[in-house]
């Protein structure tokens, strides 16, 4: 880029370059910053010389009217290709008036990244979203379900979360890796999700428990993820259409095979029909004894277990394991394959069903039978999200995909027994058919985002699930009760 001649150098500040670009907010979003760091250059009085090429771009300004541009070396780093990513059909924002219209790059083709872009989100129907990449190189990612998750805290933990098997996040929320990670606050051992989507640049960790930068933490787990996507556009995308298909791709040699990367996206089929349980679930039964997380002492264990409950893993969240451990129970846990014989054997006080990825119609297959002989054995039943689904199924109910999907710490939820809404932390794309099921299997709780099923009750059975996620990880903790619920269900058996 040439530097333009500029007819009045001095009466350029940060201010009026700020008010050219349209104020504040239109800045930040045309230079993919936030708000925040906007303030901060009104504050320093110097813009960082890696946005000049796109305010010149916008402004009609020149070179020597950046703030700071007779600094030795800035005009050498200003002449670097622009970080702000181009989102064609995403981010296309109306410039300022008076402002000139930022243009694409000569020679620019949904194949050849703009200046600045390591990264792609390339869609089944061709959609190609530039941005900048993080974590694990990857010159493409499996195909995944492209959701959004509402959520404001707990990225680690929604991350590990292995109910995202087959998807790729899209944090709605900016400030993702402000927090770092650490050792505590894991779901499961390893990521399931298939990549990450996030509006800003991760930041440097700003917390006294964090450990390892996220950047660092995603390599070493081998995720992808992209920053500089208009997360708000993509999300009304998927809100409006539904989740679309999509892979990423971050090569370390910067050589993007779009065309090939679209076909790949397109061709794969999709989340219906496919059991994901068993690819997420352990292999063997194991004990579990940790209680959840205390101030200031962190987590402890269970010493003095009052029963003794087996937790079918179709996918378990650790924190889940830990509330029942917490509400007085021995915990034992088997595999999403374990038979209704293989559960019994351990003589449980009752059987927990966990939460999981996939189409529960699918793992239904292997599952159903195994809840159905535990329910004609009469043991108490207590079922989550995937467990919640494979419960209706056993009983006699059916589900169904959703068109989005619920995924966040914000979800409002009516309990009908009592009138009452809790706000819930929920991941799941599919639904139980309140309709289908039969009698003496009663709606208990419904959304009231959508008025979807949320939960169900057979007293005749002792057996009930919700939707959503009590043990609130990330979340609120409005639906802690219902593991005393359970608890109190098997000592009524006894």
């Amino acid at each position: 880029m040439s530097a333009t001649p500029s007819t009045s150098p001095a009466t350029t500040t940060v201010d009026s370059i700020i008010e050219a670009m349209g104020g504040a907010d239109a800045t930040a979003r045309r230079l993919g910053v936030g708000t925040e760091a906007v303030r901060k250059w009104r504050q320093a009085r110097s813009i960082p010389s890696r946005h000049w090429p796109a305010i010149i771009a916008a402004t009609g300004l020149g070179l020597a009217d950046m703030p700071g541009a007779g600094m030795p070396g800035a005009e050498t780093a200003a002449i670097q290709p622009e970080k702000t990513a181009a989102m064609p059909d995403a981010a296309a924002a109306t410039p300022p008036p008076g402002a000139a219209a930022a243009t694409p790059p000569p020679g620019a083709t949904a194949a050849t990244p703009p200046p600045g872009a390591t990264a792609a989100l390339v869609l089944a129907d061709g959609t190609v979203l530039w941005g900048r990449g993080f974590g694990a190189h990857a010159a493409i990612t499996e195909p995944a379900e492209i959701c959004f998750n509402t959520g404001m805290t707990g990225y680690q933990e929604t991350l590990t979360d292995p109910s995202y098997a087959g998807q790729v996040i899209t944090f709605t929320f900016p400030h993702i890796g402000n927090v770092g990670t650490n050792a505590e606050d894991i779901e499961a051992t390893t990521i399931a999700a298939r990549g990450l989507v996030v509006k800003q640049d991760i930041t440097e960790p700003s917390n006294w428990r964090s450990h390892q930068h996220l950047d660092a933490w995603l390599r070493a787990q081998g995720v992808t993820g992209i920053a500089g996507i208009d997360t708000r556009a993509l999300t009304i995308r998927i809100r409006d259409t539904g989740a679309p298909h999509g892979v990423l791709l971050f090569p370390a040699d910067g050589s993007f095979d779009i065309e090939g990367a679209t076909a790949r996206a397109r061709a794969w089929p999709g989340l219906q029909g496919m059991d994901l349980a068993k690819a997420v679930a352990c292999t063997q039964a194991y004990e579990w004894d940790e209680t959840t997380w205390a101030w200031p002492t962190g987590f402890s264990r269970q010493t003095s277990p009052k029963h003794h409950v087996v937790a079918v893993d179709y996918g378990a969240k650790r924190n889940i394991l830990r509330c029942l451990a917490a509400a007085g129970c021995r915990v034992t846990v088997v595999p999403a394959t374990a038979t209704a014989e293989d559960i019994l054997r351990h003589n449980p006080d009752g059987v927990f069903l966990s939460n999981g990825p996939g189409d529960p119609a699918a793992t239904g297959a292997y599952a159903v039978p195994a809840i159905q002989g535990v329910l004609a054995a009469g043991k108490p039943i207590f079922g989550i999200c995937l467990g919640h689904q494979l419960l209706s199924l056993a009983l006699g109910g059916r589900t169904y995909k959703l068109d989005r999907g619920h995924r966040g710490a914000n979800q409002p939820v009516k309990d009908l027994t009592t009138g009452k809404v809790e706000i819930t932390s929920q991941n799941h794309g599919f639904a139980v058919d309140g309709d289908s099921l039969p009698e003496g299997v009663s709606v208990t709780h419904i959304s009231l985002f959508d008025q979807s099923n949320e939960g169900i009750a057979c007293p005749a059975k002792r057996a009930f699930s919700v939707q959503y996620h009590p043990e609130a990880s990330p979340g609120p903790s409005d639906s802690h009760h219902l593991f005393r619920r359970f608890v109190d269900l098997i000592e009524a058996q006894a």
